[in-house]
């Protein structure tokens, strides 16, 4: 089977970088946009860049995002472009917001341009989309013939969005070395089909690396609105490397885990994407009997970074059996990424799992004297 190596055509980082050097790179993609942004992000950084995208000669049709990567928002969107005489799409948020401009500028045909306002998934630079129902719950993945055209973080925009979506970002972000780590064990496959390069394989470890280095660091910048280089490196981070580390060295249980959340319902909900995948990527730990020093370094940080690792904090402490079963049976589903793991993996295997983090983490937080 091939090596498949995949990334966004441009990726451009900097501070105040929408004010003061958006337009040039956006204009080589077209003159005419489909800006795709939530309420919330209109009123924070649309309008003012619809203003500075019009000064520099790029017209906007401005879309208002309902809330779901689903398939009948980017079709309700894709409908609303072909109305239009527009020529590029830009999603301008959080991953949802930008997973639905990816589906509707490869439905469309056109280039995209992604801008995220958070550094909270490594959604921006991938070639897919996560496709949830209308009512939130995790449906399939979307692969799309290439990954985006540009992307651009505006650091500054970063520092002033809440630390939470920081702290989200540093969690799904650590699961990249994990998940990658047993792909490669496992020889499993990527998220295009192929076999991880070496190339992804070194960015996702690198990823951790920076992850382990700055977090802390940058999370306290970020609570201050200002950008250091701690803050710098825990975006890329977030971002790039995480971005192409999963999606050139694979995904295995960390993120099948997070899937599975979406089976039940309740307040698991008002969790972000990487609080999810954070218990995922110690459950995952837990299924590879990884040693009692690797699990209590994850453990460390994350309790450090107020991250949920255990089933209270999760909302899910009067979770029962069978509710933890259905979140299992997701999991396992045929074609999801928990079998790149290099043992078969059942869905009992899952709820123990599940469990035992609980357990083992209420351990860890009494030992260190964590409340």
């Amino acid at each position: 089977m091939e090596k498949v190596f995949i990334s966004p055509g441009r990726y451009v980082q900097g501070k105040n970088i929408l004010e003061s050097g958006a337009s040039s790179y956006i204009q080589k993609l077209g003159k005419h946009a489909l800006l795709i942004a939530d309420e919330f992000v209109w009123d924070m950084a649309g309008n003012k860049l619809v203003d500075t995208l019009k000064q520099d000669g790029i017209d906007s049709e401005k879309v208002t995002f309902g809330g779901e990567s689903s398939l009948n928002e980017i079709d309700r969107i894709i409908e609303l472009g072909k109305e239009s005489s527009v020529d590029l799409v830009i999603g301008l948020g959080g991953g949802k917001t930008l997973d639905t401009a990816k589906g509707v500028a490869d439905k469309l045909g056109y280039p995209v341009a992604i801008i995220p306002t958070t550094a909270s998934t490594d959604a921006p630079t991938s070639g897919l989309s996560v496709i949830y129902s209308d009512e939130g719950v995790f449906e399939s993945y979307s692969f799309y013939d290439k990954n985006p055209d540009l992307v651009i973080v505006d650091s500054q925009i970063i520092a002033g969005a809440p630390p939470r979506f920081l702290v989200s970002g540093i969690a799904d972000a650590l699961a990249t070395w994990v998940e990658a780590r047993a792909v490669k064990q496992s020889n499993g496959q990527i998220m295009s089909g192929g076999q991880p390069t070496i190339a992804g394989q070194a960015i996702a470890e690198k990823a951790e690396e920076v992850l382990f280095e700055y977090s802390v660091q940058a999370v306290e910048a970020n609570k201050n609105k200002i950008v250091t280089p701690a803050l710098e490196s825990i975006i890329e981070a977030n971002t790039l490397l995480s971005g192409l580390g999963f999606e050139t060295a694979g995904l295995a249980a960390a993120h099948a885990i997070h899937n599975g959340f979406t089976a039940i319902h309740g307040d698991i909900h008002n969790l972000t994407h990487g609080e999810k995948v954070a218990y995922g990527t110690i459950a995952q730990l837990v299924l590879e009997n990884k040693t009692i020093d690797e699990l209590d370094r994850y453990l460390e940080l994350y309790v450090q970074l107020g991250l949920p690792v255990t089933l209270e904090e999760l909302h899910l402490a009067d979770a029962s059996d069978e509710d933890l079963l259905k979140i299992a049976e997701l999991a396992t589903a045929e074609g999801e990424t928990i079998h790149n793991l290099p043992q078969k993996v059942t869905a009992d295997d899952v709820v123990q799992a599940i469990k035992a983090v609980d357990i083992y983490a209420k351990s860890f937080k009494e030992r260190y004297g964590f409340e």
